[in-house]
């Protein structure tokens, strides 16, 4: 089975062999804790560096994964379902790539099947692969819906990201509980109102 290849989020190039060394990173963490205005030799910040790269190592896997790949195992044999296919409140942990900062929140992924399906444990692993790269939320939310479309080919996709930003809960305006709200509809969706009404009203449950 052939797998469309996602357009990819990165600008630039991520082959491996030319990021930093670890060594690099864990110097540059240091010069952050010094530049804070801290020592980073003090006993309380002498291993921060460490669990810093660590952290980033997770917070940022999703640049060593392909959604494309996750979508490629998919099933023909749906006894001719054709209604919309929901999940909802999927956990989106993710990093804005302006600040670096977390927004956190909820995604609801819906698309309609034409003739192949996909196990539902695998748009989840796309929200998250996505999720685990700095983006903006827009972009997070047009990657979801791109990779499905390419993939599934369906009827039509739905997405819908709610979300609390850190980087204005935390800093600049220190405006708290203020959510964040993306869609991106494509083919039935877009051009059905009453469809697309019933994916808001069901995601919202």
């Amino acid at each position: 089975m052939s797998v469309i290849p996602v357009k990819p989020v990165l600008v630039g190039d991520n082959d491996p062999s030319k990021r930093p060394s670890r060594e690099e990173a864990l110097k540059a963490v240091r010069t952050l804790l010094a530049w804070a205005g801290d020592d980073p030799d003090r006993e309380g910040l002498r291993d921060t560096p460490k669990r810093v790269v660590d952290a980033y190592g997770e917070w940022f896997d999703g640049y060593d994964a392909d959604p494309a790949v996750e979508l490629s195992r998919t099933f023909e044999d749906v006894q001719g379902y054709d209604d919309m296919v929901l999940l909802r409140d999927i956990e989106v942990e993710s990093h804005c790539e302006h600040h670096m900062a977390p927004f956190l929140g909820k995604a609801y992924v819906a698309y309609i099947p034409q003739e192949k399906v996909v196990g539902i444990s695998k748009l989840a692993r796309v929200v998250e692969i996505f999720a685990r790269r700095l983006q903006t939320q827009e972009t997070l939310t047009q990657l979801i819906a791109e990779a499905i479309e390419s993939n599934l080919q369906p009827a039509g996709v739905a997405i819908m990201i709610d979300a609390e930003h850190q980087c204005m809960t935390t800093r600049g305006v220190h405006h708290r509980h203020v959510s964040t709200i993306t869609t991106r509809f494509t083919g039935v969706f877009k051009s059905d109102a009453a469809l697309k009404d019933r994916f808001l009203k069901l995601a919202k449950g």
